[in-house]
């Protein structure tokens, strides 16, 4: 499973080996591993115009791949202090969203019309939330002054604590949000899974995955939604 961030653009550096190279490596590692070993890789979710998924052949890639796991989350979040707030896994755009082409659907559509399969691509869902505070505002668009706290690191938490500490207080674009005190935090639900396993099944997805198994319950609610919903 590969996990390049990102093939000829930024990430925590900036990249200019060219479009056709993630294509080429995909195409050595099938070559190495043969035909009866899963092949599969980790990719962005921009789609926005001249984003990510614009710098990159996934399409040629995917003759390679078993499978996309498409990152559709960490869209927005505390990494802008000052916000505006925004859900970071919305699955269809709204009114007022700081980035066009941030949105799960439109990476989805973005990646078919380039040309790869439905079949290979799999929705990502976050087990954590992302959350900003000093926020007055309870939809989003609201300003802040810096990330909310959390457990391992300022701006995310798990939904294990989230579901609880600071419960939904309403829905956007196909996910959930919060507002507790001056704390303003987005994550998906068992309801808003859901939603996104319907349109998984609608687009004749390959499925979906999850990032990661801690942040759910002990129960595993999220991960039962999943399941539940690609019944």
């Amino acid at each position: 499973d590969l996990d390049w961030e990102y093939p000829n653009a930024c990430g925590l550096s900036c990249d200019t080996s060219g479009p056709a190279a993630f294509k080429n490596m995909m195409q050595a590692m099938r070559a190495k591993f043969g035909a009866n070993n899963l092949v599969t890789a980790a990719i962005t979710a921009d789609a926005s115009s001249g984003g990510k998924i614009d710098a990159t052949d996934y399409a040629g890639a995917a003759q390679y791949s078993d499978w996309y796991n498409v990152m559709t989350y960490d869209f927005f979040g505390a990494f802008d202090a000052d916000g505006p707030t925004a859900p970071h896994s919305a699955l269809t755009t709204y009114a007022g969203i700081p980035q066009q082409g941030f949105t799960s659907d439109e990476a989805i559509q973005k990646l078919r019309a380039q040309g790869v399969p439905a079949a290979k691509l799999n929705l990502g869902i976050g087990f954590y939330g992302r959350g900003w505070t000093g926020v007055t505002q309870a939809t989003p668009g609201g300003s802040a002054t810096g990330p909310a706290p959390g457990t391992y690191e300022q701006g995310i938490e798990d939904y294990k604590v989230l579901k609880t500490s600071c419960p939904t207080t309403g829905t956007i674009a196909g996910t959930a949000y919060a507002k507790c005190g001056s704390n303003w935090w987005s994550y998906d639900t068992p309801s808003t899974i859901a939603g996104k396993m319907t349109y998984v099944k609608n687009q004749s997805l390959g499925g979906a995955f999850f990032w990661e198994f801690s942040g759910d319950t002990t129960n595993g609610e999220l991960a039962t939604a999943i399941s539940n919903g690609l019944q």
